[in-house]
C-alpha cells in the first residue's frame, strides 16, 4: 500500500552537505523521466528495501535530462519535468528528490568520483538501487557492474534491477512513450506509463474565440521540447484544490483563425469559473483527430459539438482511477 510521504523533501540543484535527513538512507538513482512501470519497479524496490531497514527512501535524478547537455540543438521531449517527478515521487512514498545540476563540468566527472563525494560523502548511502541500464560519469563508464564493485569497496549494498517488459515482451521505455504521444497513441502510453499522461501549465489570457463560438477555453502553453500530437482530445482538468472536471481540448496553432504559436485551449465541461493566472493541470485520456480547417464557423462549431459529446461519452466510460492516480488528485497530494 502506496503511503504519500508526511514530510517528503524536494531538493533541486542542491549544494553540499546535504541536509540530515537525507543521509544514509536507500538511494533509487536514474534520469526517471516519465516515472514510468520500469522506474516504478525500480522505486518500488527502493522503498521496499528502506522499509525493511528502517531508512528514507531518496530519488536521486538529474536536472536538466542529460541529453539537452549532451545535444542541445535535439533537446528531449520531456515527460516529467522537475514539478511532476516530484509529484510523482511524493505519492509514490518516497522521503525526498534530490535533482542533481546536470551540465558539461558534471558529465565530465569520473564514476568514482561521483560515487565517493556524492553517494559516499554526501549522502552517506547504505544501498544503492538503480535500473539495468542505468550508465554515469565520463563517457557513461560507470556501469552497473562497476557500481556493485564500488559498493562492496565502499561499503554499501548495491541493487540492479531487471529490465520491465510489457506483454510483447518488449521493454517498458521513456522512448517507447515519448514516441507513442507524437503519435497520439494515448492509450499506449498511458499503459507503458501505469498512470494516465499529465502536464502542468498557468492558464493564461488568449484571444477569445472559443468563448465566441460558444467554446470558452483555459489556454495553457507547452514547453517547446513538447512533441505532443497536434489535435483535439479528451482530457480532465485538475485544479489547485484537487477537483476533476471533464473537458475537451484542443492543441495546435489554429488554422481556422491566426495558424499562430502552438497552444494547449481546454474546454471544461459544465464549468462557469474563471481560472485565469491559475496553474492546472491536464490528464489526456483519448486522441480524438488532427486540427483541420473547416469552411467557415457553423461547420467548425458543428464539428466541435461532434468532438464534445465524443469526449463526454469516452470521459464516461474510463477506467476507474487507479490507486496511484487516486493519491496524485487528492487535495493534499497537490504540490
Amino acid at each position: 500500500m502506496m503511503a504519500i510521504a508526511p514530510a517528503f523533501i524536494d531538493m533541486h540543484h542542491p549544494l553540499l552537505p546535504l541536509p540530515e535527513a537525507l543521509r544514509g538512507g536507500v538511494v533509487a538513482i536514474g534520469n526517471f523521466d516519465g516515472m514510468h512501470r520500469g522506474h516504478q519497479a525500480v522505486l518500488e524496490d527502493a522503498l521496499q528495501e528502506a522499509h525493511a531497514a528502517g531508512l528514507k527512501a531518496i530519488m536521486l535524478t538529474f536536472e536538466p535530462h542529460p541529453r539537452s547537455v549532451f545535444r542541445p540543438d535535439q533537446p528531449v521531449f520531456r515527460l516529467t519535468p522537475h514539478v511532476e517527478k516530484a509529484k510523482l515521487a511524493r505519492v509514490l512514498g518516497l522521503d525526498g528528490m534530490i535533482s542533481l545540476g546536470f551540465n558539461s563540468e558534471f558529465a565530465a566527472q569520473s564514476p568514482d568520483r561521483f560515487i565517493s563525494e556524492m553517494l559516499v560523502s554526501g549522502l552517506a548511502a547504505q544501498k544503492v538501487i538503480s535500473g539495468y541500464d542505468f550508465h554515469f560519469g565520463k563517457d557513461r563508464a560507470g556501469t552497473p557492474d562497476y557500481l556493485k564493485a564500488q559498493g562492496a569497496a565502499h561499503g554499501f549494498g548495491v541493487t540492479i534491477v531487471d529490465m520491465k517488459a510489457d506483454r510483447t515482451g518488449d521493454a517498458v521505455s521513456s522512448t517507447r512513450i515519448r514516441q507513442a504521444l507524437e503519435d497520439g497513441a494515448i492509450g499506449p502510453a498511458n499503459k507503458l506509463l501505469g498512470y494516465r499522461h499529465f502536464f502542468s501549465g498557468t492558464v493564461v489570457h488568449g484571444q477569445k474565440n472559443g468563448r465566441k463560438l460558444g467554446y470558452p477555453t483555459a489556454n495553457m502553453t507547452l514547453p517547446d521540447n513538447s512533441r505532443l500530437r497536434e489535435g483535439v482530445y479528451a482530457v480532465k482538468m485538475v485544479r489547485a484544490d484537487g477537483s476533476v472536471h471533464d473537458s475537451v481540448a484542443s492543441f495546435g496553432r489554429r488554422p481556422m483563425f491566426d495558424n499562430g504559436p502552438r497552444v494547449f485551449e481546454v474546454h471544461v465541461f459544465d464549468f462557469d469559473g474563471d481560472l485565469y493566472g491559475e496553474q492546472i493541470r491536464v490528464v489526456l485520456h483519448e486522441y480524438l483527430r488532427g486540427e483541420q480547417k473547416f469552411d467557415g464557423l457553423d461547420a467548425l462549431i458543428a464539428q466541435m459539438d461532434k468532438d464534445s459529446d465524443q469526449a463526454r461519452s469516452i470521459l464516461a466510460k474510463a477506467e476507474p482511477l487507479s490507486e496511484l492516480e487516486t493519491r496524485l488528485w487528492k487535495r493534499e497530494a497537490i504540490i
